[in-house]
């Protein structure tokens, strides 16, 4: 095996190279390619043969049109909403001059729901707003129905806005304040600066947030079913109730198919926005950078207005969720109780001991995978490496729910059967969640100079130790910010894993579903309360851990 470099000298690799770059094609092959293969088989083939009767089958139904337009709707709604209100929080922190505790506390609030099960919010508005819901017998509005679009929309914009806050806050971070000096000194406003120069100049980013957000909406499984009812039926829904409802596999692999194609355009989209989001405002020289203007009283004050208000509703509904887990029954008998979380320790300790053992081997092994495909992809010129990223990021590109199915399809007959064992959860959550610390690796390589790893080798140091003593130092903070949000995910991930539980494997975000179908919101709102704490605090030791590994980095707390 040989391969060209950037110097365009033939060079040959040695075996441990090889080993890895075998080893992990042969990993994406059988749980990223070999998957998507057997439900596109299942969707199209039929009796060995071409055929277009499964999908006519099933969209030949109006329910499932139905479900296909409002998904649409749903996740159109969810990305101007989610974008808008980012941009609100992103603009407030970056460019309005608040004391430096109210920004902490702004960013405090949108970490919450990162840390928390993808429903956490549809427990809480239903606690609030549905039957026999706190607000509801306060404003004596017993008719009043959370239910449906309204419900839905409200709870996967709370869920998915802070995704849009990061996004926007790097593009406005980067606009330089002196480009809105410029348009002041001709005679603009404050606000008349920051509609002709902030907000154009945000317009590749805000394009970026909504495409990101309609993806997370368009994937969403949990919130809709919860919260979206008959009346409001969405493509996750019902390829998930044609599985487990009519236990019609075929049917269930078409619907999620349907997913696939503006999944893969949105994907599309996003990618061309990232690449072309910095051209209008990188300039070759920039002069000293002055204080951000803001965009005049009036408007600030309305933002603040408006982010406080949306900030004091997420306390409300995350101190619902901490009252409803202390409370007997949730709206016919208010007293306090402890018997919530004997009920999560005793009935529900196998799902948190299963959920913490599958998120700690998915987060060992998603580390050491990403770090390996990272260093691969961007310091070794082999074969097929611009394949091996598309590849090793199809699975988080794909919504949640055909991961699911097609993981089902694949494992369950055939030549591999996984299905009942951790092994297949584990892989589902490396294969799909490890994009994060990918693509993170890769962008804090490309910042690092290879002389530095070449002066190691010079020195007598062999490529191991230097990729152990150099590299891995150097991007410890992107190996942090991959392993975190691998163990977060694998904590409350639920719409692909869901079709993968058994007796043997139980998570707990499923036990909060299950409980949430049997109206237990007490005992839900427990379980959701334990999850965010062992969220949060493995967050924090995994910290702890790099840190003591690597003490340089305890000055790099921003990253």
């Amino acid at each position: 095996m040989r391969y060209f470099s950037k110097k365009g000298i033939i060079q040959k690799p040695d075996a441990a190279l090889v080993v890895l770059w075998l080893g992990i094609w042969i990993f994406l092959g059988l749980f990223v390619l070999y998957p998507l293969a057997r439900l596109i088989y299942l969707v199209f083939f039929a009796d060995g043969k071409l055929s277009l009767a499964i999908l006519s089958k099933v969209f030949g139904s109006w329910y499932n049109k139905k479900a296909f337009v409002n998904s649409m709707i749903l996740a159109s709604a969810v990305g101007f909403g989610g974008t808008a209100l980012g941009f609100l929080f992103a603009f407030s922190v970056t460019r309005i001059e608040l004391p430096k505790i109210v920004k902490w506390f702004l960013r405090a609030i949108i970490v919450l729901p990162f840390v928390s099960p993808p429903f956490t919010s549809s427990i809480a508005l239903t606690m609030v707003l549905g039957p026999n819901g706190l607000l509801l017998k306060l404003l004596h509005m017993p008719d009043f129905n959370i239910y449906g679009f309204l419900g839905t929309w409200i709870a996967e914009t709370l869920t998915y806005f802070p995704v849009a806050f990061l996004t926007l806050t790097a593009v406005l971070e980067a606009i330089d304040p002196n480009l809105e000096d410029a348009a002041m000194s001709m005679g603009s406003t404050p606000w008349q600066a920051f509609c002709t120069v902030t907000l154009p100049l945000s317009i590749p980013g805000l394009a970026n947030s909504f495409l990101l957000l309609f993806g997370s909406s368009l994937a969403d499984f949990a919130t809709p079913l919860v919260m979206a009812g008959h009346t409001f039926p969405v493509l996750t829904t019902q390829a998930y109730m044609q599985i487990t409802g009519m236990y019609d596999m075929q049917g269930g692999a078409a619907i999620s198919f349907a997913l696939l194609v503006p999944a893969l355009i949105v994907y599309l989209l996003q990618h061309y926005w990232v690449e072309s989001r910095y051209y209008v405002t990188v300039s070759g020289k920039a002069g000293a950078r002055s204080k951000p203007k803001g965009a005049g009283t009036f408007a600030e004050v309305v933002m603040l207005a408006v982010i406080s208000l949306i900030s004091l509703f997420i306390i409300f509904l995350y101190s619902i969720i901490f009252l409803g887990s202390l409370i007997k029954v949730w709206g016919v008998d208010n007293s306090l109780t402890l018997e919530n979380y004997v009920y999560v320790f005793t009935v529900g300790r196998k799902a948190v001991k299963d959920t913490v053992t599958i998120a700690l081997v998915s987060t060992v092994m998603g580390g050491a995978i990403g770090v390996v495909i990272g260093y691969l992809v961007n310091r070794h010129e082999l074969p097929g490496r611009k394949a091996l990223e598309f590849v090793s990021l199809l699975n988080y590109v794909l919504p949640g729910t055909v991961v699911g199915i097609a993981y089902a399809i694949a494992f369950s007959s055939g030549p591999i059967v996984l299905t009942g064992t951790m092994a297949i959860i584990v892989a589902l959550c490396v294969s799909r969640y490890d994009a994060t610390g990918i693509r993170a690796t890769t962008a804090t390589l490309k910042q690092i100079d290879t002389s530095l790893e070449e002066a190691s080798l010079n020195l007598g140091a062999s490529k191991l130790t230097t990729f152990r003593k150099v590299t891995v130092p150097l991007i410890a903070p992107a190996i942090i910010t991959g392993t975190q949000y691998l163990f977060v995910v694998s904590m409350t991930a639920i719409s692909a894993t869901i079709f993968l539980v058994s007796v043997r494997w139980s998570l707990l975000t499923v036990r909060i579903l299950e409980c949430i179908t049997e109206l237990l919101f007490a005992q839900a709102a427990a379980f959701s309360v334990v999850l965010i704490l062992i969220v949060a605090m493995a967050m924090w030791v995994i910290r702890l851990l790099f840190e003591a590994l690597y003490p340089n980095l305890k000055w790099q707390r921003g990253i």
